[in-house]
């Protein structure tokens, strides 16, 4: 009788620690912060010139990871996000690329869009979406499931599907920005039928028409801004209406020929715009004042909207990124006043990074090229004429994949292998191609690291395609100016990771670390399962293990 007592006593005391040990490390609210399109290098180029709040107070008291990469291409937006949500990578959670040729349906499809549902907000059809495309659960949709869905989960972003992949499918709402003639935020009837009435009462606040009413000046002296080249220079976009890409941009005047609202995400205001948003998310749905854990996915879209426009080098990229540290400062003073400092965590990373402008880096003699993507058709054309007799053997080329015609080829007697085989074995020759490979390659080899990993976890069996490209670094499909990104080159995997709050330790790593090992990081945190097709990894250096009274 006194050994059950004590196995009871023991029992009781076991269950009331790990009580206690979970209510001290879990937050009341997690917030994913994405920063679309930043390269890890803009954390130390612009660090002299950031404040001691925002990014440097989460360096200063988090857990930054210094050797963070994407283990996947492409590295577009939508796979990022999905990839940073779910744990996984392209060949599991189906999310390929931002638009792809559906080889079932015979059309190019977008990742997010839903014809089953209306837009909600306003009467225009861009809230024609939902998140059915993504194969797999992600951190929060765990979390809901953890709570019986008495925790709240919000996704937000100026882009659609930044706002939807993270939120996960069983999200409470997802919003984002509607620019043209709206100029609001909206979302989808797959999350609910109507607006919130605190979405409403943002949407009428008028911060739209303010943050458009002021030219974009530089947050210090232009001429302060010595880590960025000359501001007036060949390798940078212009706005419609503007003859040089230069200081003052004059918002107000260049409003009417650039999509009226939709200029707002092109502009450093348009992350600013988000955080107002984010805060009125948080105030509205009353997150992180319960006895659950709510989530707030946060994406900043307009990061990547002037990344592509002007480069990694222009004084534009430099001030958004000073303007986004004042933003981080505020929305981080705005969380320790509203849920409390001890009630939150956030974690902090990118969807990708960005190549500098090719035609700058021409000018500094540093090899880079341009691809025409039409010659590359044309090629491919010219291979399936010679071997097999036809041009019409190839349904669609995108997204360096190359979708072949099955009914075709087999009409001809040939197989699709075959044909693979052939144009790989062809177009390894063709000038900026670095590297081709056959489907069936991937599906039969496997590679342990490199870009050939990358490319095999980018491939999805189902979605992709038969033959898959890669060129050579520092290539763009693209006018001169300006950049983009998608492969699996450091410049555009190189990012950063930084956890912060309840439940992380302060430290650095340099460690090789994938984006992959965020959501199951989190979920340790949170004592939850990981989303159900995570392969990553935790990072138990990042996490407090030791709980004092």
């Amino acid at each position: 009788m006194k050994k059950v007592v004590l196995y009871l006593g023991i029992a009781v005391f076991c269950l009331s620690f790990t009580s206690n040990e979970t209510e001290k490390t879990t937050p009341k609210l997690v917030i994913g912060l994405v920063i679309d399109q930043m390269r890890y290098d803009y954390l130390t180029r612009y660090s002299d010139r950031y404040s001691e709040n925002g990014f440097k107070r989460l360096l200063k008291n988090g857990f930054s990871l210094e050797n963070a990469h994407y283990n996947l291409i492409p590295t577009y937006t939508a796979v990022g996000h999905a990839s940073i949500y779910t744990g996984t990578t392209p060949n599991n959670h189906g999310i390929i690329s931002n638009n792809w040729y559906d080889k079932f349906l015979k059309e190019t499809i977008y990742c997010v869009d839903d014809a089953d549902f209306n837009t909600v907000g306003n009467s225009g059809t861009s809230g024609k979406k939902s998140p059915k495309r993504m194969f797999t659960s992600t951190l929060a949709d765990q979390l809901k499931l953890h709570q019986n869905s008495k925790g709240k989960s919000i996704g937000i972003a100026i882009k659609d599907r930044s706002a939807i992949l993270p939120a996960g499918h069983s999200a409470n709402g997802a919003y984002w920005f509607d620019g043209g003639k709206e100029g609001k935020f909206i979302t989808s009837s797959y999350y609910m039928n109507s607006l919130p009435d605190w979405v409403n009462k943002f949407n009428s606040s008028g911060k739209a028409d303010e943050y458009l009413s002021k030219p974009w000046e530089t947050l210090f002296p232009l001429a302060s801004y010595t880590k960025s080249i000359t501001d007036n220079n060949k390798f940078e976009g212009l706005f419609r209406g503007e003859v040089a890409p230069i200081f003052p941009h004059n918002i107000p005047k260049l409003r009417s020929k650039n999509g009226n609202y939709s200029l707002l995400k092109n502009i450093p205001e348009g992350n600013t715009y988000t955080i107002d948003f984010a805060k009125a998310a948080i105030l509205g749905e009353k997150l992180g004042t319960s006895e659950h854990t709510d989530f707030l996915a946060v994406s900043f879209s307009s990061t990547d909207y002037i990344g592509h426009q002007f480069g990694p080098a222009s004084v534009e990229i430099e001030d958004t990124y000073l303007k986004l540290d004042r933003d981080i400062a505020d929305f981080l003073t705005f969380l320790d006043k509203n849920v409390g400092k001890d009630n939150y965590t956030v974690f902090l990373t990118a969807d990708h990074a960005a190549v500098h402008v090719p035609s700058y880096l021409q000018s500094l003699k540093i090899p880079a090229q341009y691809f025409n993507t039409k010659e590359l058709e044309n090629s491919i054309k010219a291979i399936t004429q010679k071997y097999f007799n036809s041009k019409e053997l190839v349904e669609n080329v995108s997204n360096y994949q190359i979708f072949l015609n099955k009914e075709k080829i087999e009409g001809l007697n040939f197989t699709k292998d075959q044909v693979a085989e052939r144009v790989v074995s062809e177009l390894e020759n063709l000038d900026g191609i670095y590297k081709a490979v056959t489907a069936k390659t991937l599906q039969t080899t496997s590679f342990a690291k490199g870009l050939m990993n990358s490319l095999q976890n980018g491939y999805n069996q189902k979605l992709s395609g038969d033959v898959l490209l890669i060129p050579y670094p520092a290539t763009l499909i693209r006018g001169k100016t300006g950049t983009s990104h998608g492969t699996g080159y450091s410049y555009d995997t190189h990012i950063p990771i930084i956890f912060y709050g309840k439940g992380i330790k302060k430290g650095v790593s340099r460690k090789r670390y994938e984006i992959i090992d965020i959501a199951p990081t989190i979920s340790n945190l949170l004592r939850i399962e990981a989303p159900n097709s995570s392969t990553g990894r935790v990072i138990e250096e990042a996490l407090v293990t030791e709980i004092h009274d």
